[in-house]
């Protein structure tokens, strides 16, 4: 009985040493299987790099022609800390003058009165700004046609392509900063009509500190407007002249230097008058759209006006004291920037010239303070700087006032001039 007990106890011992063994090798493995979970535990540790990340900076980028709608279009974006912080669609005209988001919030694009737009552009394009903002990336984004309106965006119906596009193409430049110049509308004009008869001026646009838009035309006595009246096939330099291109083309050339340049003093003449070897197929003089481009950036940027941009005129229809009175206006970026107040006798000369010429003789005939081309001069400048025919009072039916010194000429028939010129609307060519 002990010796079976003794067995008994043998055979229970040795199970147990060989469960023991068992057991050690089984978790033999545990203490590297330690060590090979605390490496990624330690990678995991370290954040993930973002998505996209961009470079701290402002980008810019501009389209490369004007669409048919005479609009440019130009997107700026900054970055902060990796992220698009800011972004500013908007567009420059291809006459110069306020940009389209200071146009349309001054009420002068109106897409909700003329197209019935659910709403205005300048409100639509910051639904999309806000939609980059969100996304951070210019190619999330999905068009329903090739015109570029979008689904994605809740309440945006207009073309929204562009701003995606120019976005793209500027965060691929990289940063660029902003320019030194104060964003805005630009505006100078010659002083006087040259013997050619056209007084220059120059419109430039400033968005992000560059110089985005310029327009270079002049304006005639009688308020035409040189670019659109070349256009139109009535300046005719080819025909007439035998140019290699018509005025309008040779200025857009200009136009294209001055942007490219950025700085008007940046140019070359070949001659007194202005001509250059520094800008390809330009042969006319072109001083006068760089001496005014340095004139307007000089005097700084310019509000917006009250009036529709372009010529007016008007001309009574009848000689009275032998003379026809006629008025001429030029409106840009909303503002009067110039008026020739004349007239005309049965021969055909003007009234200015018959007088600057000693031909009048108003002080020396009648007694007068000044000759009459000289306070027609100051009525003109008066109406310049109030900018509306309503702001002057008269104190008899004849047209006299007493709100301009030097002044005692009738000038009520030159205020009913501009009265009528606006009324007849802007020239066509």
């Amino acid at each position: 009985m002990k010796r079976h007990f003794v067995s008994v106890f043998g055979i229970l011992l040795l199970v147990a040493i060989m469960l023991l063994a068992g057991c050690a090798k089984k978790e033999a493995p545990a203490q590297p299987a330690a060590q090979a979970t605390t490496t990624p535990a330690a990678t995991t540790s370290t954040p993930a790099p973002a998505a996209t990340a961009y470079k701290d900076g402002i980008y810019y980028a501009v389209d490369d022609a004007f669409g048919s709608s005479g609009w440019k279009e130009v997107v700026t974006l900054e970055v902060r800390n990796g992220v698009i912080t800011d972004v500013d669609w908007n567009a420059v005209n291809i006459n110069g003058g306020a940009d389209k988001k200071t146009y349309d919030k001054a009420g002068k694009y109106n897409m909700v009165a003329y197209g019935k737009a659910q709403a205005e552009w300048y409100q639509q394009a910051e639904k999309a700004e806000a939609y980059l903002l969100k996304t951070q990336d210019p190619s999330k984004i999905t068009y329903t046609n090739d015109a570029g309106n979008t689904d994605d965006i809740a309440g945006v119906s207009i073309h929204v392509k562009a701003m995606f596009e120019l976005a793209k193409k500027a965060l691929a430049a990289g940063p660029v900063g902003k320019g030194p110049l104060a964003d805005g509308a630009y505006f100078a004009i010659d002083d006087t009509y040259p013997s050619s008869g056209w007084k220059e001026y120059v419109s430039l646009t400033v968005v992000n500190g560059r110089i985005a838009a310029v327009n270079w035309s002049a304006v005639n006595k009688t308020g035409d407007d040189k670019k659109p009246y070349d256009k139109a096939g009535k300046y005719q330099m080819v025909a007439r002249g035998k140019a290699q291109a018509e005025w309008y083309q040779q200025a857009e050339k200009a136009e294209a230097y001055l942007i490219a340049t950025q700085d008007p003093a940046k140019i070359k003449y070949t001659s007194a008058e202005g001509n250059t070897d520094d800008i390809a197929g330009v042969s006319i003089h072109v001083k006068a759209m760089f001496d005014l481009a340095k004139e307007a950036l000089a005097a700084g940027p310019v509000a917006l006006g009250k009036y529709a941009d372009g010529g007016y005129y008007a001309i009574d229809s009848e000689f009275a004291n032998g003379w026809k009175g006629f008025a001429s206006v030029l409106v840009h970026n909303g503002n009067i920037v110039n008026v020739y107040w004349s007239a005309l006798n049965e021969a055909g000369d003007d009234k200015k010239v018959f007088d600057m010429a000693g031909k009048y003789q108003m002080v020396a005939r009648g007694k007068a303070q000044s000759e009459w081309y000289e306070q027609a001069a100051l009525a003109e400048a008066y109406l310049l700087s109030t900018q509306d025919t309503k702001k002057i009072t008269f104190k008899d039916e004849a047209g006299h006032t007493d709100d301009i010194a030097g002044v005692s000429i009738h000038i009520g028939d030159f205020y009913a001039l501009v009265d009528r010129a606006f009324a007849a609307g802007v020239k066509k060519y």
